[in-house]
């Protein structure tokens, strides 16, 4: 756990270092400034209004209590455990076993299950997998990806800013010959920043799906439910499409809905770890005796 935050930690830190570097490049302190609050708003509109937007894109519903009784008994006792409000059940008339936690706060927490899902697993399946979603609950992880995506949304402004003010200054000096020289420069660094900022937020998403595994595991006391699960979706997230599935939400659910043939290219731009090294992190706390804090 520990290490897990440490590493989330170091990534924003890295994040950040990119961020003030651009700025600095574009139009010092006052330009990197001013695109940190512009990301900030749109990225604070995300985090209080977009998990309403999240449910109306996959045309989820409130789960029915009566039917689902034992599943509302299961949740509330995990709530229970781990110290956290009850949050909202929603049902998604998706086939591809899937399920997703979002909301602003723990206090007005919302988890979604695809109809899939509950069809494929057993119940203690189903628990391991509610246990990761309240696991990224407990954590703040919404809070966590936003703060990451403002970071992120700030940086690629800012290269956008300074590629579009160097190519304008060059159109105006052409008689300068370094000009063109200094373009090409520009829309490299650009690229090679945005790049990189976002592969350190798929770093920091892969990183709260490793950590959100482990407090599930220790939340429900045993890893078992949760390594058959993560099986079983390894499986049908490639043989059932998901129909409503959008990339910008693809790292909201428990496994990526669009996988694929792995490989280190794919794994590098992912927004989850492969499944079978997160299965085998999961035995590794297998009779580890620890507690969930």
């Amino acid at each position: 756990m520990l290490w897990n935050s440490l590493k989330t930690f170091l990534l924003l830190s890295l994040l950040t270092l990119l961020l003030v570097w651009i700025g600095r490049m574009v139009g010092g302190p006052a330009g990197m400034t001013i695109a940190l609050i512009m990301a900030a708003i749109m990225n604070l509109g995300a985090y209080l209004f977009g998990h309403k937007l999240i449910l109306w894109q996959y045309n989820a519903q409130p789960l029915p209590e009566r039917e689902y009784r034992w599943l509302y008994d299961m949740t509330q006792r995990l709530c229970q455990r781990a110290g956290l409000p009850m949050p909202r059940l929603y049902l998604i008339p998706e086939m591809q076993p899937n399920a997703f936690a979002t909301g602003p706060s723990p206090s007005s927490g919302i988890v979604a299950f695809t109809a899939g899902i509950l069809q494929t697993m057993n119940r203690e399946e189903i628990e391991g997998v509610l246990a990761h979603e309240l696991a990224h609950i407990k954590n703040r992880d919404m809070l966590t990806m936003t703060i990451a995506a403002t970071i992120v949304g700030a940086i690629t402004w800012l290269t956008d800013m300074l590629r579009w003010s160097l190519f304008f200054r060059s159109a105006r000096d052409r008689e300068e010959e370094d000009n063109g020289l200094g373009l090409i420069i520009a829309i490299v660094v650009g690229i090679i920043a945005a790049i990189a900022a976002t592969l350190i937020q798929l770093a920091i998403s892969r990183t709260r799906e490793y950590e959100a595994d482990r407090t599930a595991a220790l939340m429900v006391g045993r890893p078992d439910g949760l390594i058959s699960a993560l099986a079983k979706l390894d499986s049908y997230t490639k043989a059932i499409p998901m129909e409503q599935a959008n990339s910008a939400t693809a790292h909201l659910f428990i496994a990526n809905p669009f996988a694929g043939a792995g490989d280190w290219l794919r794994e590098l731009f992912s927004t989850h770890p492969p499944i079978p090294k997160r299965i085998e992190r999961l035995r590794q706390i297998r009779g580890s005796g620890y507690r969930l804090a």
